[in-house]
């Protein structure tokens, strides 16, 4: 093989290398939403005091796993979360015990399925799938949001608690006066 025949096989693998190469750097960098547990949560909320964003889920909801693929992914959401709040993805179904707010909490079985008594507690009784629930930084349950809610619609939400506009101003002025970050 000769030097030249070398040149030109480096010269054609080498764009689709770069390619490959960029690519990867580039879904490596891309950010997500930091999820962490109760626990951590309740450490940092102490340390450095911020909101609370509960994604309640369950493991056989498809418009969770819809909003996962979608809503939490979108950059805007990503980021607006991620400076703003600490987020916790919570399993409305798991048997793990939890304490919160120095009370503890446990799965309730029922039937195949049950119900965890902290997914109750912070949706205000009413359990439904996918529920955003918005926690302030004294770890009071500022509301739940039951439903799916596409980037836009949950820009807006997560903006109306994350900006404290909830202590002033009605949601319905805050729809109508909100600019998203991703309309020019």
């Amino acid at each position: 093989m000769t030097v030249q025949s070398i040149q030109k096989r480096f010269s054609r693998i080498f764009p689709l290398v770069l390619v490959l190469a960029l690519t990867s750097k580039a879904e490596a960098q891309r950010e997500s939403i930091k999820w962490i547990s109760w626990e951590s949560a309740q450490d940092l909320v102490k340390k450095e005091p911020k909101k609370l964003i509960v994604d309640l889920y369950t493991d056989w909801c498809g418009w969770c796993k819809r909003m996962d693929a979608s809503t939490f992914q979108d950059p805007r959401i990503v980021r607006y979360v991620n400076q703003n709040f600490y987020a916790i993805k919570f399993n409305a179904e798991q048997t793990q015990d939890i304490i919160f707010k120095n009370k503890s909490y446990k799965f309730i079985p029922r039937g195949t399925r049950g119900y965890h008594e902290l997914a109750v507690e912070i949706a205000n009784g009413q359990l439904s799938y996918p529920t955003v629930v918005f926690i302030d930084e004294d770890l009071n349950t500022l509301q739940p949001i039951p439903g799916y809610w596409d980037a836009d619609d949950f820009e807006m939400i997560s903006n109306y608690f994350g900006g404290n506009f909830y202590k002033t101003t009605p949601w319905s002025t805050f729809q109508e006066k909100f600019k998203s970050s991703n309309k020019k």
